[in-house]
């Protein structure tokens, strides 16, 4: 007869802290705030994202999106937060861990997003810089990967001041704005030294 192990799963519910920011999970209560900064911010964001959907900005789907990420976070398949600026908790953008391996390869990708009126003010540097000891602490995961696309210089020099270091180019890697496109790829292990 086999005994099976209880494995701990991490909070969902955790709050991460970081230098000025705030990471939680997404609730149903913070649409209006996140479907504002979304459709202000629809220019901005499309180049670098997946096709958006024709209802992503609804009530609606919302409540799916929210559903999914309560599933995949009991399930221990990804956790999104969203960021929020500390001194006055104005939501400012995003950041998901997904794809998360356990066994053998011991690791999850990252993805995050700015609202345009928040890019390129240190929000999002600062809110991975605070994932990453959730990622191998909390987590407890070996490898922290992200990708962004070529001429992503903003999302480079994130990932490069967080520590992260280029491994290589992947073509077609994801599905950007409804075309196949190359990345490049980053990553970021337990032992590298934090900066």
């Amino acid at each position: 007869m086999a005994f099976l192990r209880s494995i701990s799963r991490p909070d969902p519910d955790r709050l991460v802290l970081g230098e000025g920011v705030k990471l939680r999970s997404p609730q149903f209560s913070d649409f209006d705030e996140w479907a504002s900064l979304r459709d202000v911010s629809r220019e901005f964001l499309v180049p670098w994202e997946p096709t958006w959907g024709v209802d992503d900005l609804t009530k609606a789907s919302f409540r799916r999106r929210i559903r999914r990420y309560q599933r995949e976070m009991r399930e221990d398949n990804a956790y999104p937060f969203f960021v929020f600026r500390e001194d006055d908790g104005a939501l400012v953008g995003g950041c998901t861990l997904s794809n998360v391996h356990r066994g053998v390869q011991q690791d999850c990708t990252l993805g995050y997003w700015a609202g345009a009126p928040f890019a390129g003010k240190g929000y999002i540097t600062r809110a991975v810089r605070a994932l990453i000891p959730y990622v191998f602490e909390e987590l407890r995961l070996h490898r922290l990967q992200a990708s962004c696309l070529l001429e992503n210089e903003r999302s480079k020099a994130v990932l490069r001041r967080c520590g992260f270091r280029e491994e290589g180019f992947a073509r077609g890697l994801f599905r950007i704005n409804g075309v196949w496109r190359d990345h490049v790829q980053f990553a970021i292990l337990r032992d590298d030294p934090r900066l």
